[in-house]
């Protein structure tokens, strides 16, 4: 039964979260186990990047999961095989590491940005502009499960927005769906990660601001290392250690992170 399939079925996977393989190395062993990195929806993008030049240095081939930090902690409590776990935030880590879970402690590889975007032309982007009547739908990620929807929420509670605009909120499973509500027009406006507006994908597409640090608490951005008994341990540690490398480095800066330093 694979990956997919087995968790799919416990009901954890949201409809946002899907398995992408990235095999950029050619010359990996057909038979090589894979590193299994389960990823924050806010790093698809940068995580791709990240893993082809790993993987174009180390060698070692990788498999990635994009999710919300909330639903791939609760797929690793159940079981699911991941080596790594990129969260969007320190409070998912820190609760495995407590739980067990983890080889090592959380530490913050990055710093998370939040921005309002729109691909609607001509549509005027500002906190204030929310409660125009042309504004019906508003994207944000699921706060319970997804670090930047519970600071979408915060940037709503500081302009006291949060009951005035709750009508207008439009839930997405995760970062990847929110924005993908954004892209396709279904909500006129919505609550993403900068990386995702900065994403060759998405650079250039639609209109964005950036909400000022003080309207939400920092997004500390976490990595652990999943305690397995397999032979990606080694590997695992590998990619852990590149992450906090500056070649890392300037490619989450390039995506609009900050380092942690």
């Amino acid at each position: 039964m694979s990956i997919l399939a087995k968790f799919k079925g416990k009901g954890i996977f949201p409809f946002a979260v899907f398995l992408c393989s990235i095999l950029v190395s050619s010359c990996a062993k057909d038979d090589q186990t894979l590193l299994m990195i389960a990823t924050s929806a806010n790093m698809r993008y940068a995580m791709g990047e990240l893993v082809k030049s790993f993987t174009a240095q180390s060698g070692i081939s990788c498999e990635i999961v994009v999710g919300s930090s909330g639903n791939l902690t609760a797929q690793i409590r159940e079981g699911a095989p991941y080596d790594v776990f990129v969260s969007a935030d320190m409070q998912y880590p820190e609760t495995l590491s407590r739980e067990g879970v983890s080889k090592n402690s959380p530490e913050v590889y990055a710093l998370g940005k939040l921005v309002l975007w729109t691909t609607i032309p001509g549509l005027h982007l500002s906190p204030d502009s929310l409660n125009q009547p042309m504004i019906n739908h508003i994207a944000i990620a699921n706060p319970e499960t997804a670090p930047y929807g519970r600071a979408s929420m915060e940037v709503l509670n500081y302009y006291r927005y949060d009951s005035t605009l709750s009508k207008k909120l439009v839930i997405g499973e995760s970062i990847s769906q929110t924005s993908q509500f954004v892209f396709t027009r279904s909500a006129e406006v919505g609550f993403t990660a900068k990386s995702v507006v900065l994403s060759p994908e998405m650079k250039n597409k639609g209109n964005w601001i950036e909400l000022k640090e003080e309207t939400y608490s920092p997004i500390r951005q976490g990595v652990i290392l999943i305690d397995r008994k397999n032979a990606q341990a080694e590997n695992a540690q590998k990619f852990y250690d590149f992450l906090f490398s500056p070649q890392a480095r300037a490619i989450l800066s390039n995506y609009g992170y900050q380092s942690s330093e």
